[in-house]
């Protein structure tokens, strides 16, 4: 389900890897109730490659102070990526949040403990990023190819006209040191006009894949809360736009509302895709707690086509799953791949500010607990929340527990404008009650399942039962 890791982990910046069997899961680490971006150490989770919904918990890899310029560990580690050598070692590529170069560690297995090997340079021995005329390294994304590792990196503000866009630097078989100069490959907003990329220009996390003839260079967008991909035959030139993979609001998916009418509060995005047996998948993140700062890795199946286009994929709550959930059993409230109200609003908000007393959010009551049920709070009169898909049988009963000192109807739907199929008043819950909502018996394949809240104060929701 999505999210796919536990609901007390907050594992944004999703770069999965394929290596021997299994897919491993590189990320940032946010904090739930964090002050900022990624306070967390770097921890790799990994699964079987024909099962992306069994992941195993694989520890701690590396420490922000792992890094000589951070031993007293006031940076933090922002997004990485790895990447198999040429001397089939593994190496990690990460850029610390207040420097503007990358910093690489290097381990022997995909998901051991890596140790700090030196910094992306240039052959005089300069670090990349501080040369004279140099832009930011940020988000490294990299490819190895024989004895060439390509580097591609990026910062831009859509108002910033010193940055021009995402670029590349290729490096030599000591995964260090760049032996072609850094080239732009994917425009800035000041720079777009032009380039067909205008409307979805970059904005950071450039991740690449290459998949038959075609290099995907997956990036985030000025919009901030969309993947979008553009492809080439060369990893150094000729990138083309191609379109959105996906979006953490689900604004641009139009088979069940309006294409500008988001269904989810997002934020920033940051992902990649990859191809295995069982399937092509995105890797993307969702915001949570009404906050940027605790951001959750969500999985979708997608479709790469014969000729590299990939359609936009739909949230949902079952994400890597080819099937359905069925239409019986407990499901709790923070898999909700919709959540609103009638007051639409797209993002979070600014960094560090929070959605208002008026918006619902997912939550959790602990800090990083297992023990800890996420469950989605702050349900203010008309929010809804959505849960796709799931195959019912007969189904006439919904329980659901609830709690909040409210007053009004919690009603069950199935699709985002049914009708309503049943409702129970609520009041004045303190603990976790289940109560019952009662319809006429449904059968229906691939059913979104809405539950809505309108009354007085803000209702809780931890689960439901079919």
């Amino acid at each position: 389900m999505n999210p796919y890791l536990p609901c007390y982990e907050y594992i944004p910046d999703g770069e999965p890897h394929e290596f021997d069997g299994r897919v491993y899961l590189y990320g940032s680490h946010d904090k739930f109730k964090g002050s900022g971006y990624c306070l967390q150490d770097y921890v790799c989770y990994s699964a079987p490659s024909n099962d992306l919904t069994d992941w195993r918990y694989e520890g701690v890899i590396y420490r922000r102070t792992d890094d000589p310029d951070n031993r007293d560990g006031r940076m933090c580690l922002y997004a990485p990526d790895v990447t198999k050598g040429p001397d089939g070692k593994y190496y990690l590529y990460y850029v610390l949040d207040l420097v503007p170069y990358v910093s690489v560690a290097r381990c022997d297995t995909p998901c051991g403990k890596y140790e700090f090997y030196g910094y992306v340079h240039y052959k005089d021995g300069q670090r990349a990023g501080e040369r004279p005329g140099d832009e930011a390294l940020f988000d490294p994304g990299v490819l190895t190819e024989g004895n060439r590792t390509y580097l591609y990196t990026g910062f831009c503000m859509p108002d910033n006209e010193s940055r021009h866009g995402a670029f590349v630097s290729v490096l030599d078989r000591d995964m260090l040191t760049i032996i072609e100069e850094p080239r732009f490959v994917l425009p800035s907003k000041p720079y777009a006009e032009g380039t067909g990329f205008e409307g979805h220009e970059y904005f950071e996390a450039p991740s690449i894949r290459k998949y038959g003839d075609l290099y995907y260079l997956i990036y985030s967008s000025v919009k901030f809360h969309e993947l979008c991909y553009a492809t080439s035959t060369s990893p150094l030139e000729g990138f083309k736009f191609r379109g959105v993979i996906v979006s953490n609001t689900d604004t641009g998916i139009d088979s069940y509302k309006n294409a500008d009418t988001p269904a989810f509060y997002g934020a920033n995005n940051h992902g990649s895709i990859i191809r295995l047996d069982s399937g092509d998948y995105v890797f993307y993140h969702r915001h949570t707690d009404g906050t940027n700062f605790s951001r959750q890795g969500c999985i979708e199946r997608i479709r790469i086509e014969e000729d590299g286009n990939i359609p936009q994929a739909e949230m949902t709550s079952t994400g890597a799953s080819s099937v359905n959930f069925p239409g019986k059993g407990s499901y709790p409230a923070y898999i909700a791949c919709n959540l609103f109200c009638d007051r639409e609003q797209t993002y979070t908000g600014d960094p560090g500010t929070f959605l208002g007393p008026e918006f619902p959010r997912i939550t959790q009551d602990g800090v990083d607990d297992p023990k800890d049920d996420g469950y989605i709070s702050n349900m203010v009169s008309s929010t809804t929340c959505g849960f796709k898909y799931f195959d019912l049988e007969n189904l006439d009963t919904v329980a659901v527990w609830v709690r909040g000192f409210v007053d009004g109807d919690f009603s069950f739907r199935i699709g985002i404008n049914g009708e309503v199929l049943g409702k129970v008043h609520i009041e004045k819950e303190n603990y976790w009650a289940r109560h019952e909502i009662s319809f006429p018996p449904v059968t229906m394949k691939k059913a979104p399942l809405y539950f809505e809240y309108r009354g007085k104060g803000a209702l809780q929701f931890l689960k439901f039962e079919l």
